[in-house]
């Protein structure tokens, strides 16, 4: 159905991306899922295919052409349809270098992207601590200025490829007499003294991406990593969540495909009462709305993506938001039909339909809860409506 709009590079992008998921994701989906281990030698795979260039624009020894943000949703998309966890160590690296992108000069561009586009080091973004989640503004990690170097302490919490990547981009108060808007996002490389990892954090789902607590004690990082001006930390940050969100709506598509071919398979082969169960007019039904649900996130993910890419004047907050909370919502529901589609069968991680529902489950809670982007969505619609009120 996509096909007709996209360019040939990209199709071959997208058929790339799906040979990886069958050919190096789909067969060791399961062992990662039990052992909680790193992926790396998957994150290889994608790196040797140049898949993490397609985000990064060619003058950092990228591919992105005009649609980094399309490419990242559909190249996360194909790789989430084998696995929502191994699918994260690449869609967390892109997330990770967004900052850079955003905000970054052109000498932070040309020091740290290059590696990035390689797949030779992995990104990670540091935003979330103990008490600083869905209220983002309450980080209390502070930067303290010291001759030409910052000084860091405080602690990041649930930080996704924690551990595993080279280079973080850290959200911190480097004025905290003023709060959200003393915030600043600096550049931390991982080896620097007084930087250290917590616990490898034991999750329901997604469990082949390294969820970690970043620890920082005296940390000395010099100033000219500090991305954009003092105090524009947070503001960074809401523009990588503007772009970022398709992304997640992006992995929520993937496994909701991912379940749903698994579902179709399934119920083709299934016998009961001497007929395959597809032949049963409910469980056709299920599927058919498992089915339209897919292709509506699709098709919104997809969507935004393109419109973030060309360039609105306006923030698409409010549309970054319904691609997550609806696409998020749709693999939980679908997920769950396809469990329950297998049955008692569906129940048993014999079977790899109940990792697809425990894999869904995180994407209505990070990058902003859908409680969150639901709020979002209504202050857009209310200060619409009070402006075109006051127009009158």
């Amino acid at each position: 159905m996509i096909d007709y709009f996209l360019t040939d590079e990209q199709k071959e992008i997208r058929r790339l991306a799906r040979e990886i998921a069958q050919r190096e994701i789909a067969p060791v989906a399961a062992h990662y899922d039990r052992t909680g281990d790193f992926p790396w030698p998957v994150v290889k795979v994608m790196a040797e295919t140049d898949l993490f260039r397609v985000f990064v624009d060619s003058a950092y020894e990228g591919m992105a052409g005009d649609t980094p943000i399309f490419n990242m949703v559909f190249v996360t998309e194909e790789l989430s349809r084998a696995c929502g966890g191994i699918a994260l160590a690449y869609a967390g690296s892109a997330l990770g270098a967004m900052p850079i992108i955003l905000s970054g000069s052109e000498e932070q561009k040309r020091r740290f992207l290059p590696d990035i586009a390689a797949g030779r080091r992995l990104a990670a973004f540091a935003l979330t601590e103990p008490q600083a989640g869905s209220d983002a503004g309450a980080i209390s990690t502070t930067a303290r200025r010291d001759g030409d170097c910052y000084v860091l302490n405080g602690t990041k919490q649930w930080i996704t490829n924690g551990g595993e990547a080279e280079i973080y981009s850290v959200f911190v108060l480097t004025n905290p007499e003023k709060g959200p808007r003393g915030a600043s996002c600096i550049v931390v490389e991982k080896g620097t003294p007084g930087f250290e990892f917590g616990k490898k954090e034991d999750k329901l789902g997604i469990r082949a991406s390294a969820t970690r607590e970043l620890s920082f004690q005296d940390c000395r990082v010099p100033v000219e990593n500090r991305l954009g001006r003092e105090g524009t930390g947070f503001i960074t940050a809401l523009k990588v969540f503007d772009a970022s969100r398709p992304g997640v709506a992006a992995q929520a598509v993937g496994i909701a495909q991912g379940a749903l071919d698994l579902a179709i398979e399934y119920a083709c082969s299934r016998r009961q009462f001497g007929s395959p169960v597809s032949s049963f007019q409910g469980l056709r039904f299920t599927l058919a709305d498992m089915a339209i649900r897919v292709e509506a996130a699709r098709a919104l993910t997809y969507a935004v993506a393109r419109h973030i890419d060309a360039g609105p004047t306006a923030r698409p907050t409010m549309y970054s938001a319904m691609a997550k909370c609806f696409a998020s919502d749709v693999a939980v529901q679908v997920t769950t039909d396809a469990v329950q589609i297998f049955g008692g069968y569906g129940y048993m991680r014999d079977y790899p339909v109940e990792k697809y529902m425990r894999d869904a489950k995180i994407t209505q809670i990070y990058e902003g809860t859908n409680q969150i982007q639901r709020d979002e969505i209504s202050k857009v619609l209310i200060g619409e409506f009070h402006a075109h009120s006051g127009d009158k």
